[in-house]
């Protein structure tokens, strides 16, 4: 690990939690950067009462932060309550996450969406900043998350790799996880990811796309190959983007 920055006293604190590792670290919101990092494997099995426990260890790490704390959790969150459990104990759902955790740590705790936290990242210190109108974030991944900003408000839960296109349910083909167990060529995944975003396109008439996950950081060879009228950048923040997206979304409560 990295030397650490100077503590960053009193700032709100991002973790994301996934389905393999949570991170943790305190955010500056004057600049959406990051202070130093911790990093843990999720417990198996993924219980709320475990992962409770798991922050509220992260927490101690970091006395200085004593702000608000934003948690993202894999799955649909309304009003702090899971509604869903994506590659986490399916225990998780009907769980009202914001109670469990404000009690388990003894602080202002603030849930939400991963996708969301960091589609929000992304248009405030990102790839979108001083964007205005309809920005639409997906990432990437085993499946495909999405967040949909509007004029920097964060319209919750859209689940927009769930939508049926062609009779398929679209993260089925046109996530990196399609890509990868199939062995498909950029180009021919590119035919997905077109049809996929042609369709978004049509649905909600966004002024920008930000394509998130780890294969970004190889949007030159898929990018250029697809034909659409909406601009489409890849997202910046990377790995911090749920992290940064959680503390902002916990600051504003």
């Amino acid at each position: 690990m990295s030397t650490p920055p100077t503590p960053l006293q009193g700032s709100p604190v991002g973790i994301d939690f996934g389905g393999s590792g949570i991170k943790c670290a305190p955010v500056d919101l004057a600049n959406g950067e990051p202070g130093e990092r911790a990093r843990v494997e999720t417990p198996k099995p993924s219980t709320p009462p475990a992962i409770a426990e798991t922050v509220v260890a992260l927490l101690r790490r970091f006395p200085e932060a004593d702000g608000p704390v934003g948690v993202t959790v894999p799955g649909v969150v309304r009003h702090g309550v899971v509604r869903s459990a994506a590659n986490i104990d399916r225990s998780w759902i009907g769980t009202d996450a914001d109670v469990l955790f404000s009690e388990a740590t003894g602080r202002q705790v603030h849930v939400v969406n991963d996708a969301d936290a960091a589609g929000l990242a992304e248009v405030e210190y990102g790839a979108a900043r001083g964007r205005r109108g309809l920005v639409i974030v997906t990432t990437l991944g085993t499946g495909i998350g999405s967040a949909l900003v509007h004029d920097g408000v964060l319209i919750p839960n859209s689940e927009l790799g769930h939508l049926e296109i062609d009779g398929h349910n679209a993260e089925k083909r046109a996530a990196n996880s399609a890509r990868k167990a199939e062995d498909l060529s950029m180009r021919s995944w590119a035919h997905r990811l077109q049809r996929y975003y042609s369709t978004l396109e049509k649905l909600f008439s966004p002024d920008l796309f930000v394509v998130g996950g780890g294969i970004s950081k190889r949007a030159d060879e898929f990018l250029p190959l697809l034909d659409l009228e909406t601009e489409i950048v890849p997202a910046t923040l990377r790995n911090e983007a749920g992290i940064v997206g959680a503390a902002l979304l916990a600051s504003r409560g």
